[in-house]
């Protein structure tokens, strides 16, 4: 470790690199998006106010806590580079990145050994990260905007129709007169949708997303996706379906969404679908608004309780028919696998589809799992993919939840000991309410909106879920055997999904359901604070005495 006056002199060299910055976003970087102006604008002031306190700080700390400043100041640094670097990230050839070595040599300066350890880890992610970044940058299809011609493309996702045109992600594989390999946006026109998995012969004009328009950016959505086209076709015809792994997919895909509700129609089978697949386009327009309003949406994302069930049962089949325990858990990890394939590459669904894989290979390893290490593994395979992902709402959701039930949820449990309730109602709340704090910050941001009553309508809700989905799965494997006995489950299930749904619409049909401006938020910020100083008041222990 280092140091007063070393410590000093870094903190002089780290407001020194604050000038630098504010020139940079304040000369160089002036006719940039003003989006990502802004957002440099602020991580320049966040940069500025933390320097200064550090500097602070290093005058007029005791020595003996010196090294903690020095941790705090070397994970400050490291962040602030990788603000910046994510800020300037939609130019290709911004250096700013870079800016991670300056903290390399900070950590090998103060830590040596350790120090270079972690530099060298860090240079290996940051090298990475940037090859993935440069790949989902380049575009060849780009400089083609404007023009038409003939392509072949592979729709990759399930498609998802509007009241004026379908829409579905796909990956070119031919352009007017040569090979291409590019993912793409397709819009095709109102009326029948293409297959997941179909190839697709059609003549395209090639077009540029549209910017920001109604709080949504698709420009830069999709280009976080690797997307920089979007191809429009008035005709299209098939020609064929993929092969290989994608193939397997969309097989696994279209025999689970045929056989989880086989007779049923409507609602009831669009719930189904969207709790067991995480696909919300069968929903009407405003069964969907329901559920966001309730704060029951999350239920239409696949989680780590599906992968649970998946799971769970393939051990229990193999221990009714008394298969060893190994061949079970090498059988639950090839149908976390599947299930994962099938529903797709969402980031609740490779989160929990890791911690379920995790788990099976401790178990199969005789070792203990440990849960942030499963969460770390979860988001590191994430990002190591696509690095864009730390600005999708998906992702921010599923993991800040799964974080906030780790370290929020317990101590609310424990709060609300002594009150007559039942132990899982006690369980539900301390979730529900967790999950709704981590999360708020980020609805608020990221959708303008915020549910209000999601713990109500959790606990509600929640009981319904583990029975539909064991259900559901066990509907899909009778289906294969005995159809009708499967059309009965189905029809069971279809009870529960109506009443899911039923919760969904009686809470979010309620006007103070959720909040869309800064004056409500500020009333139900001032609720839940005056609600927190009561409970407080209330407990014995943080009373006055």
């Amino acid at each position: 470790m280092i140091g007063r006056e070393l410590e000093s002199s870094v903190a002089w060299a780290r407001l020194g690199l604050v000038g630098l910055a504010a020139l940079q976003v304040g000369v160089f970087a002036s006719d940039y998006p003003g989006g990502y102006h802004g957002a440099a604008w602020l991580v320049t002031l966040l940069f500025a106010m933390g320097s200064l306190a550090i500097a602070l700080a290093a005058r007029r700390l005791d020595e003996r806590v010196l090294g903690r400043l020095g941790l705090g100041a070397l994970v400050f640094d490291g962040l602030v580079a990788a603000a910046y670097a994510l800020v300037f990230s939609f130019e290709v050839t911004n250096p700013t990145r870079w800016a991670l070595l300056v903290v390399v040599i900070e950590a090998a300066l103060r830590y040596a050994v350790v120090g270079g350890i972690g530099a060298a880890l860090c240079l290996i992610g940051w090298w990475w990260g940037s090859g993935r970044l440069d790949v989902l940058d380049r575009s060849s299809l780009e400089p083609e905007i404007g023009r038409a011609g003939h392509a072949i493309v592979t729709v990759t996702a399930p498609p998802r129709r509007s009241r004026f045109a379908v829409r579905a992600q796909g990956r070119a594989t031919w352009f007017r007169d040569g090979r291409v390999d590019e993912a793409v946006q397709l819009e095709l026109p109102v009326g029948r949708s293409p297959p997941q998995g179909g190839i697709l012969e059609a003549l395209v004009v090639v077009e540029a997303p549209r910017g920001p328009a109604n709080g949504f950016d698709e420009r830069t959505w999709l280009r976080r996706h690797g997307i920089h086209v979007v191809l429009h076709a008035d005709e299209w015809r098939r020609v064929g379906r993929r092969g290989g792994l994608g193939g397997i997919a969309d097989r696994l895909r279209r025999q689970l969404s045929r056989s989880i509700a086989p007779g049923l129609a409507g609602e009831r089978r669009a719930v189904l679908e969207g709790i067991v697949l995480g696909d919300d386009e069968a929903l009407t327009d405003e069964t969907r608004d329901d559920f966001r309003r309730s704060g029951l949406y999350h239920l239409l994302a696949v989680s780590g309780q599906n992968v649970v069930l998946v799971a769970g049962g393939v051990l229990l089949l193999a221990w009714l028919l008394g298969i060893p325990r190994v061949v079970g858990e090498l059988g639950a990890l090839a149908a976390i696998g599947g299930y994962v394939l099938a529903v797709g590459a969402q980031p609740s669904v490779v989160r929990a589809g890791i911690a379920g894989a995790v788990a099976s290979l401790a178990w199969l390893s005789g070792r203990i799992r440990d849960a942030w290490y499963v969460l770390e593994l979860g988001a590191v395979a994430l990002l190591a993919w696509n690095p864009y992902l730390v600005f999708d709402a998906g992702f921010q959701l599923s993991f800040a939840a799964v974080g906030a039930i780790f370290v929020l949820a317990p101590p609310i449990v424990r709060r609300l000991e002594g009150y007559p309730m039942p132990q899982k109602v006690r369980e539900g709340i301390g979730i529900s309410a967790a999950c709704g704090i981590a999360t708020a910050p980020i609805l608020w941001l990221q959708f303008g909106a915020l549910p209000v009553l999601a713990i109500a309508a959790n606990l509600l809700a929640e009981p319904a879920i583990a029975p539909l989905l064991a259900l559901a799965f066990v509907t899909a494997g009778l289906d294969a055997i005995s159809p009708p006995c499967a059309a009965l489950l189905a029809a069971l299930n279809g009870w529960l999904a109506a009443y899911v749904a039923a919760c969904a619409h009686a809470i979010g049909a309620l006007p103070f359901a959720q909040v869309r401006t800064g004056r409500a938020l500020a009333v139900v910020i001032g609720l839940g604070a005056a609600a927190y100083a009561w409970l407080r008041w209330r407990t014995p222990s943080s009373r006055p005495t």
